[in-house]
C-alpha cells in the first residue's frame, strides 16, 4: 500500500537513545509534526510470549492532533508495550507512548499457552510528521525489560495514505468543553448497543456519566482539564453479544461479554468501526458505554475501557475501569476469578503504579506511606479471605444458572428472579465486606498489603481498600489518585 521498509537502528544508536530518554527535552512539535493524527492500523498475532508477529496495516489522515505539543516522550515506563517514532534521518526518538492490548492479555490465557494462535487489529496514534519516520513497537519480556519486535519506515508523503471524509452516520455530542485539546485530557464515549429510537437515553447517560465522572477525586478538582464528547452510530439492536447466554446482537463496535473467557469482561474486537467512529472528534482516551443492565467491563491501558450503564455498580465499573485504561492503575483484588495465567510474573515488580511486589527492597510509594507503619502490613487477610470465599463460590454458582437458564430459553421470570437474587448478594456481599475494611486498624494507612494484581501471595496493594480493590461508591486510594494527576499532567502541559 506504502513504500515501506525495513529499518533497523544501530544497537550503539539505540543504547544511547535509552540512556539520555530522561535528561533530554522533548522535540519541538513543529519541527517534526503537523497539527494532524496519523492512524496506523496494524494486525498482532501470534500465541504465548515465544511466538509475536506485527503486520503493518493501513494507515489514515485525521483530524487534528488531540495530544499535548510539548510531551511527546511517555515516561511512566508502564505497559506491555511501547510504540515509538524516530525521525528516520537523524535516528532521534520523537514520540512514544506506552500502551497494552488484548493480544498481551491473550498470552496469558490458556488457549495462547497452549499454542492457540489468535490476530488482533490494533491502531496507534501518533502526530502526523512531516518526513520519513521509523515506526517501531517494544514488548516486554517476563522481566519486564523492553525489546523491539518490529520496526518499519513510513513516510507520511505516500499518496496511498487514506485521507477519506467520516462517515456521516455518526452524530457528536459536546458533553463538556473546556478549551484547546492541546492542552485538554479528551474523552470520547462511545455509545454502543443503542439503537436509532434509543438516542435520547444516549444523552442522558451521557450526561449522568458526566456527573459521576466529576464527583470522583482527582477529576474533581480537574474538571477543567478535560474535554468530553459523546458519539453514536445507532446500532440495528439493543445491548451486546452474551455469548454464555445463547444472545448475539448486531451492534456499532460489535462489544461482547465473555472476552478472552472471563464472563462479565466486556471487549470488542473491532477496532476498525471503534477507530472510525472515534474519530468524529479528537480524543486521548475512549470510553465505550455498553446499553445494558448485567454487570460488566473492561479496561486496557491506553486503549479503551467499557461499562455497562444500567447495573447497581455503574459508578464503581465506569471509574474503575476508567482507573485501568487512562491512569495505568492494575487491578487490586485477588479472590475473583480470571482467565489469566501468571499474569504477574512471581519475583518480578509490575510497572503499574499502585502494585508492588517488594522488589527490589524498597516501597514504590514511600513518599505516600503512613509513618512508621508495618512493610508488609498486616490486616487480618485470613479472615477477609473466609467471608469473601463463600460469596465467590455462590456468585459462581448464580452465574452458571443463569447462563443455562438463557440459553435454554427458560420462563422469563425465572431468570429474572435468579438475577435479583444474584444482585441483592453482590450488593449484601459488598456492604459487609465494606465494614469489615472500614473497621481495620489498618483504614485509611497508606503501607503494603498483600493480595493484589489476581495474587492472593507476593503482591501488595497500597491501602487497605480503594476503587482498584473492591465495588462500591468509593474514593481511589492515596497512590492511585496521585498516578492518575500524573497522566492529567502530562496530557495538559
Amino acid at each position: 500500500m506504502t513504500r515501506l521498509k525495513m529499518f533497523l537502528i544501530p544497537l550503539l544508536l539505540t543504547t544511547v537513545i535509552l540512556g539520555q530518554l530522561f535528561a533530554q527535552p522533548d522535540p519541538d512539535f513543529d519541527q517534526y509534526f503537523i497539527d494532524a493524527t496519523m492512524r496506523v492500523d496494524y494486525s498482532h498475532m501470534g500465541d504465548d510470549a515465544h511466538t509475536e508477529f506485527i503486520s503493518l496495516g493501513k494507515i489514515y489522515q485525521q483530524g487534528i492532533w488531540a495530544g499535548s505539543t510539548t510531551q511527546l516522550i511517555d515516561r511512566f515506563n508502564q505497559g506491555r508495550y511501547y510504540v515509538k517514532i524516530y525521525d528516520a534521518n537523524s535516528g532521534r526518538l520523537i514520540f512514544s507512548r506506552g500502551f497494552d492490548s488484548m493480544f498481551g492479555e491473550y498470552q496469558t490465557t490458556t488457549p495462547a499457552l497452549n499454542g492457540v494462535k489468535h490476530t488482533y487489529q490494533e491502531s496507534a496514534l501518533i502526530p502526523y510528521p512531516r518526513s520519513p519516520v521509523i515506526f517501531a513497537i517494544e514488548a516486554r519480556d517476563r522481566r519486564n525489560q523492553l525489546h523491539e519486535i518490529f520496526n518499519q519506515e513510513i513516510d507520511p508523503g505516500d499518496v496511498n495514505i487514506i485521507k477519506d471524509p467520516l462517515s456521516k452516520d455518526v452524530k457528536t455530542y459536546q458533553v463538556v468543553h473546556n478549551g484547546d485539546p492541546h492542552v485538554k485530557v479528551d474523552v470520547v464515549m462511545v455509545a454502543e448497543g443503542y439503537t436509532a429510537k434509543e438516542e435520547k437515553k444516549v444523552r442522558r447517560d451521557l450526561q449522568k456519566f458526566k456527573e459521576v465522572f466529576f464527583s470522583q477525586e482527582p477529576y474533581a478538582s480537574h474538571a477543567k482539564d478535560f474535554n468530553l464528547y459523546g458519539v453514536f452510530r445507532p446500532s440495528d439492536q439493543s445491548g451486546v453479544d452474551e455469548p454464555t447466554h445463547g444472545t448475539f446482537v448486531n451492534t456499532a463496535v460489535d462489544a461482547s461479554f465473555n472476552s478472552l473467557g472471563s464472563p462479565r469482561y466486556i471487549l470488542t474486537e473491532d477496532n476498525q468501526d471503534l477507530r472510525d467512529i472515534a474519530a468524529h472528534v479528537p480524543y486521548d482516551a475512549i470510553y465505550i458505554m455498553i446499553n445494558h443492565a448485567r454487570y460488566g467491563g473492561g479496561g486496557i491501558y491506553n486503549l479503551y475501557c467499557t461499562f455497562t450503564t444500567d447495573n447497581q455498580w455503574y459508578k464503581y465499573l465506569f471509574l474503575h475501569e476508567f482507573g485501568h485504561s487512562f491512569g495505568g492503575l492494575a487491578d487490586e483484588y485477588y479472590s475473583s476469578s480470571t482467565s489469566y495465567n501468571d499474569f504477574y510474573p512471581l519475583g518480578i515488580e509490575p510497572t503499574e503504579k499502585n502494585i508492588t511486589a517488594l522488589v527490589p527492597d524498597t516501597l514504590k510509594w514511600a513518599d505516600l506511606a503512613t509513618p512508621g507503619i508495618q512493610i508488609p502490613t498486616p490486616w487480618h487477610k485470613a479472615e477477609y479471605d473466609s467471608l469473601d470465599e463463600s460469596y465467590q463460590k455462590v456468585r459462581q454458582d448464580l452465574n452458571e444458572q443463569i447462563a443455562r437458564l438463557k440459553r435454554n430459553n427458560a420462563p422469563e421470570s425465572q431468570v429474572q428472579a435468579l438475577e435479583a437474587r444474584a444482585e441483592d448478594l453482590s450488593r449484601e456481599n459488598a456492604e459487609a465486606m465494606d465494614n469489615f475494611l472500614e473497621t481495620s486498624p489498618y483504614a485509611g494507612k497508606v503501607g503494603a498489603f498483600e493480595g493484589a494484581g489476581y495474587s492472593s501471595e507476593g503482591l501488595y496493594r497500597p491501602m487497605i481498600d480503594c476503587i482498584m480493590f473492591s465495588k462500591g461508591d468509593k474514593p481511589f486510594c492515596k497512590v492511585c489518585e496521585q498516578a492518575i494527576i500524573e497522566v492529567i499532567s502530562h496530557y495538559t502541559k
